[in-house]
């Protein structure tokens, strides 16, 4: 036994567990594999002990992977309909957006070539290369149709000429958007870390939509692919689209000509709007990374130098009642201890772990991890007796957020 620390949850005495995650460990199969040890354990408690997780990430990472995947997901019929609402063709729509999981399958070999994880970097890069990826196949299937309109070929003579005249574009496109990602790849310290992952998905993606464009796009569109009706044919809502979006390439037209005739007016605007925004990313403020609410809220306490545990005990049991009743609606529990912290181990110092309550219980932004976080800072300002800080979690463990 050890009297050195004191644990309590709620109020209640209590005896604390951290397991901390491996290098390169998951976080969410370790914590699914402490949940299932822990219940197999359960049955041999004492009589009226129960197990709680007051400090647990691997719900917001779950989350995030979720809300990331739903994201993708979203992405794809978003691109299908905008690719249905202006190529007017079934056929021709469904050729870039059979691209995407040919693609992405692809994408998910690169990462496991290279070790990577799908996480939310990965699976972020994932969801920009959406857009990018059917870019490709959709300049092949327009110029083919363009091809068999004009020069009245069948698809796959159609099909042999397009490539033939936009080949070199493709590839020019693909190592265009590389120049811009891959130098992400190759940061040093903290940055490349967290950029590399993202890098190496979003180029592998762009360089296998280009093979996927020079090969199976074409394929397809000498196979399925039919001659398009003239989109001034078009009745009910694609000829209601066309003849509104023909208007605006109008306006946009005679916008063009009157910029045009009043250059030195409008390059004038452009240098104020150039300033404007170099005056407010100078005024922005800045960090290393975002906040993110986590559902996890740490608070330390630290005392005078020689101060008795019963102290420390006394200012944790403010700690607690304040989120316990003042920030009930969006607390769920507090799991403090004594004679340990952020300062070192001691009689004179604590630490609290605040669980928050789910995110669909604290949807407004009062109930933040912030929100909670600074009106607790203006609660315990006023305990005389130890100097306490309520602090939200960086998004990254061990990288902060300044």
């Amino acid at each position: 036994e050890s009297y050195t620390t004191q644990a309590h949850y709620n109020g209640k005495p209590a005896a604390g567990v951290a397991v901390s995650l491996a290098t390169g460990a998951n976080a969410i199969s370790t914590a699914e594999a402490v949940r299932a040890t822990i219940n197999r354990l359960s049955s041999a408690f004492p009589q009226g002990v129960e197990v709680v997780y007051p400090y647990d990430t691997s719900p917001f990472v779950r989350l995030s992977i979720e809300e990331v995947v739903k994201t993708l997901a979203e992405a794809i019929v978003l691109v299908f309909l905008v690719m249905l609402l202006f190529l007017q063709n079934l056929r021709a729509t469904i050729i870039p957006t059979i691209a995407v999981p040919v693609v992405l399958l692809g994408t998910f070999g690169v990462l496991s070539f290279f070790g990577y994880s799908i996480n939310t970097l990965t699976m972020f890069a994932m969801v920009l290369a959406i857009g990018l990826l059917v870019d490709d196949a959709i300049v092949v299937v327009e110029n083919v149709e363009r091809v068999m309109q004009e020069e009245g070929l069948p698809p796959k003579e159609a099909t042999r000429k397009s490539m033939n005249e936009i080949t070199g574009a493709l590839i020019g496109i693909a190592t265009v958007l590389s120049a811009v990602f891959v130098p992400m790849a190759f940061f040093g310290g903290s940055t490349g870390i967290i950029y590399r992952q993202f890098s190496v998905t979003i180029v592998s993606a762009m360089v296998l939509s280009v093979l996927v464009a020079l090969v199976l796009t074409p394929a397809l569109c000498a196979t399925i692919l039919r001659p398009a009706k003239d989109h001034a044919t078009q009745r009910g809502p694609f000829g209601w689209f066309n003849r509104m979006f023909d208007r605006g390439t109008i306006a946009y037209r005679d916008g063009s000509h009157g910029i045009i005739k009043r250059s030195w007016r409008f390059l004038a605007v452009f240098l104020a709007i150039v300033i404007a925004m170099g005056w407010m990313f100078a005024r922005l403020p800045s960090s290393f990374l975002p906040d993110e609410d986590q559902g996890i809220l740490i608070t330390s306490a630290s005392l005078p130098v020689g101060a008795t545990q019963d102290r420390t005990e006394r200012v944790l049991a403010e700690v607690t009642n304040h989120y316990l009743n003042e920030e009930k609606d969006a607390v769920e529990g507090v799991f403090t201890a004594s004679g340990f912290g952020f300062g070192g181990a001691g009689q004179n110092v604590g630490i609290a772990f605040v669980r928050m309550k789910d995110f669909d219980q604290r949807k407004t932004s009062a109930l933040s991890v912030s929100a909670v976080a600074g009106r607790a800072m203006g609660a315990f300002s006023k305990i005389r007796d130890a100097q306490v800080f309520a602090l939200a979690p960086p998004a990254i463990q061990g990288f902060g957020n300044t």
